[in-house]
């Protein structure tokens, strides 16, 4: 095991601090009228964000300060038990139902979201596999397929729920940790290719699906229907202008953007903030990517450097794809915005994930 060199990477905490504080303003600020109405409590969500919340600093923490190398040897057991997690959420009367998806297993508010840590499972596991067995990676016998086969096992498993924006995450995290291993072009155009497939026939497999490539063509066509949720995106965004309407004076959060303070947050933001603020968090959000790649390449180990590709993979996927589909250049997808959104699963995921980058960093060359 490496030694210690030096303390976590002070930037990487408060950069990560000062988004979960926008966060839990905006959660607030977006969610006030709906939960006032519906719960008649303006302090519903955020409340519950906040808890989720202080769970989440305290694992990130705790997690910090425990040797990133003892990951590698409970990879596999973790994996296991989220593999047996994700089979429970599809068991009538385990698993619960939320908007058409069956992604949760809980009492009541309080659930967690199987999908969404198998994410970080998949990484360690991954990460220790890639390690060991880097010199068969060009090869499709011991490298590749091997090397996918779980992950297409977890994303096939995740499509039952069905949650395609999970999947699709988990999925593109592990191509880039498998390509940054070394995986030829070749293999990767071939998979590329058996992919786009793939999804084509996913989306054709559910009409819902198509509707919401149709609304991202062209959402005008069914304004009240699948278009609803970008053009109202695009309402909330467009009148903040450069400096915003001002902190909690958002008109979208007034029942026109469905549940503004999950997957439409940024929209809610950029109302408020304007281009300064919703800039100011894209560039918090860069910062964070930087210091996570720096990381990666200063690791003392194949290891520590894989499970920092990864971490840092995932986040910058779900930004990308959550920022695109706020602004209209994506299909509509249920991806929450890291550390902003609404949602406890995702958030203490994130804060777990964002621990163990900075345990890498106690011994990365930074």
């Amino acid at each position: 095991m490496p030694v210690k060199k030096s303390n976590p990477d002070f930037l990487l905490i408060i950069v990560t601090l000062t988004l979960l504080t926008v966060g839990l303003i905006m959660v607030y600020s977006a969610s006030a009228i709906w939960a006032n109405y519906k719960f008649d409590d303006s302090f519903f969500f955020v409340k519950r964000q906040l808890l989720f919340a202080g769970i989440g600093v305290a694992a990130m923490f705790f997690i910090m300060n425990v040797d990133y190398w003892s990951w590698r040897s409970w990879a596999k057991m973790i994996l296991i038990v989220c593999f047996v997690l994700l089979i429970l959420v599809l068991i009538p009367g385990i698993g619960m139902e939320r908007n058409g998806s069956r992604s949760w297993i809980g009492i009541g508010a309080f659930s967690i979201q199987p999908s969404e840590f198998i994410k970080l499972a998949m990484i360690a596991f991954l990460a220790k596999f890639l390690s060991e067995q880097q010199k068969y990676i060009t090869t499709l016998k011991k490298g590749l397929v091997p090397s996918l086969s779980l992950v297409f096992l977890a994303f096939g498993m995740i499509m039952l729920q069905p949650d395609l924006g999970t999947g699709t995450v988990m999925l593109g995290t592990c191509v880039i940790m498998i390509f940054i291993a070394g995986a030829r072009i070749l293999h990767f155009v071939v998979l590329g290719l058996i992919g786009v497939a793939g999804f084509v026939a996913l989306i054709l497999s559910a009409p819902y699906r198509m509707d919401r490539i149709t609304s991202f063509l062209d959402p005008w066509q069914d304004p009240q229907g699948t278009g609803f949720q970008i053009i109202q995106s695009l309402f909330a965004i467009g009148p903040g202008g450069l400096f915003g309407l001002g902190l909690g004076e958002s008109r979208q959060k007034f029942f026109y953007l469905p549940e503004p303070q999950t997957d439409f947050i940024f929209a809610i933001l950029s109302e408020e903030l304007g281009f300064i603020g919703g800039t100011f968090v894209l560039l918090l959000f860069a910062l964070l990517l930087w210091r996570g790649i720096r990381i990666a390449l200063g690791a003392p180990d194949l290891y520590g450097s894989f499970l920092a590709v990864g971490i840092i993979s995932m986040v910058a996927i779900q930004v990308m794809i959550n920022i695109g589909v706020v602004t209209g250049l994506m299909p509509v997808t249920g991806i929450t915005l890291p550390f902003l959104s609404y949602g406890g699963s995702s958030l203490t995921l994130m804060l777990m994930a964002i621990g163990v980058l900075l345990n890498i960093s106690r011994y990365a060359r930074l």
